[in-house]
């Protein structure tokens, strides 16, 4: 099959590197896959091409690399099936001339709650797109809000890069992970007043930061790791106790699942996408949606029963490394593409 993927850029990013996996793996299977990235400006986009350039974190990357100045249906290539992965794709995707093949819509995340004027975005979810969702909560926004029906299909970890590694650890426990961003929505400040909350119970806590970026303010991380490479994060995940995930909506959330696949217990808002790997007392301590006390109330559990975090994290891990398959991932979106196309 000749499949094209539209993708917003080729950052590290939780909903890119999933783009880019299936890319590479239908790649890897034979199929003729190409990859549209807007460079933001045609001299950009023409050095990006004369370089050659595609996403520097991800060795031997196979599909094509298209770098254009702007998405534009009519010069998209001709294919057997071309998908859509971000709101701003969806209207190029749904314009675009029968010779691209078979049109989807990968969901990853309800972007109108936060990206791009409300109202543009709900619109994507009305066009003539066969969506496909990463969460059984996205199935039902789109079920409940635009009566549309769609394929789930939970994203899953990379088993290879996330695993449980052997780390020394010389500070004070329980060490509590938490990813640091400047979006609101991703509820960091929920977060800190949580530990510190918890901190005046626990002083043993110790909080752990991570991020692409340092805070641009002093914030009370007791240690914070900017930047970290692809290959350290097993050993970041693993030298931790408890992953905090304070936001407010997830359309899975894809650093909660790679703590547990690292053996760490969960703690979580029930931000939607959770749902389908956290589940309250089993395999997560999971606190309603922007519930600071509640959250708090989860964490101290965590922090003081060790017993309980053991068991989570157990539990949690096994679901992520028994119930989400790269391989059969692969083989779902496969059979769907091969069935549209034919």
């Amino acid at each position: 099959m000749r499949v094209t993927f539209l993708a917003p850029h080729v950052r590290i990013a939780g909903g890119v590197r999933a783009i880019l996996t299936y890319a590479d793996r239908l790649a890897g299977r034979g199929h003729d896959v190409t990859l549209v990235v807007p460079a933001r400006g045609r001299l950009r986009a023409l050095w990006r091409t004369t370089r050659g350039a595609g996403p520097d974190w991800l060795a031997d990357f196979r599909p094509r690399v298209r770098w254009v100045d702007r998405w534009d249906a009519a010069t998209l290539p001709d294919g057997d099936a071309v998908v859509a992965t971000a709101w701003q794709s969806a209207p190029v995707v749904a314009a675009a001339p029968s010779r691209c093949g078979a049109k989807f819509y990968l969901v990853q995340h309800y972007e109108s709650l936060y990206h791009g004027d409300p109202a543009a975005v709900d619109a994507t979810y009305r066009l003539p797109l066969t969506p496909i969702v990463i969460s059984t909560w996205l199935r039902d926004v789109l079920r409940e809000r635009f009566g549309r029906d769609a394929e789930v299909l939970v994203t899953p970890v990379d088993r290879a890069l996330f695993r449980r590694v052997p780390v020394t650890v010389d500070t004070s426990r329980p060490r509590v992970l938490m990813l640091h961003h400047e979006y609101a929505w991703k509820g960091v400040a929920d977060g800190l007043a949580a530990v510190a909350r918890v901190k005046a119970r626990v002083p043993g806590l110790r909080l752990v930061g991570f991020g692409v970026k340092p805070p641009r303010a002093s914030l009370p991380y007791d240690e914070f790791h900017a930047n970290p490479p692809q290959d350290g994060l097993a050993a970041l995940y693993s030298g931790c106790d408890i992953y905090l995930c304070p936001s407010w909506d997830e359309g899975l959330g894809m650093p909660s699942m790679e703590a547990m696949a690292c053996g760490v217990a969960l703690v979580t808002y029930d931000n939607g996408g959770c749902r389908d790997y956290a589940v309250d007392g089993q395999t997560a301590l999971v606190a309603p949606r922007r519930d600071v006390e509640a959250l708090a109330a989860a964490l101290e559990r965590a922090a003081t029963d060790g017993a309980l975090r053991e068991n989570v994290a157990a539990a949690g891990l096994a679901r992520i490394t028994t119930a989400f398959d790269w391989e059969r991932a692969v083989n779902r979106l496969e059979a769907w593409l091969r069935s549209a196309a034919a």
